[in-house]
């Protein structure tokens, strides 16, 4: 599978989020989406990633996005995760990996990506989808503590 790059379509996706919802890309249309994937809950680079985006996303969604975390993890470890840290939006449980290939984030090239994906993990990779499903950016070395501001200068 080649690369993702913006401009491209944005693959469709349909999982179970943190509430025990289900979304899909379609959900999304006519709004802006900032999708990450992450290796792990409750990791320090992980949490800081997370609550970066928490504490800006009211800033976030004044210029017309929702963001949406994704990980292989299960819906009960991002329920504690979501809890322990007061996180204000969803997180998407990629059990099946299916998410994390189709947009690149598990499997990709390289050792370290072939060493996460035997474990499961997801690469650290940020996508700003437009209202229109299609890839607007990506960022696929995300500085963990300023990731919100990185996403702000974006949108």
């Amino acid at each position: 599978m080649a690369k993702l790059k913006a401009g491209d379509p944005a693959p469709d996706f349909t999982g179970k989020t943190t509430d025990g919802s289900t979304v899909s890309l379609k959900d999304f249309r006519g709004k802006k989406l900032v999708m990450y994937f992450y290796p792990m809950d409750d990791t320090p680079g992980c949490t800081a990633q997370a609550c970066s985006l928490r504490d800006a996303n009211k800033n976030i969604a004044k210029k017309g996005a929702a963001i949406l975390g994704v990980s292989t993890q299960d819906s009960a470890s991002h329920q504690k995760f979501t809890a322990k840290y007061k996180l204000n939006f969803p997180l998407l449980a990629d059990t099946d990996h299916a998410i994390g290939k189709a947009y690149g984030t598990i499997g990709g090239g390289g050792l370290m990506a072939a060493a996460k994906a035997i474990v499961g993990m997801a690469d650290r990779v940020t996508f700003i989808i437009d209202e229109k499903g299609k890839i607007a950016h990506i960022l696929d070395k995300p500085e963990t503590k300023n990731h919100a501001e990185e996403v702000l200068a974006l949108l």
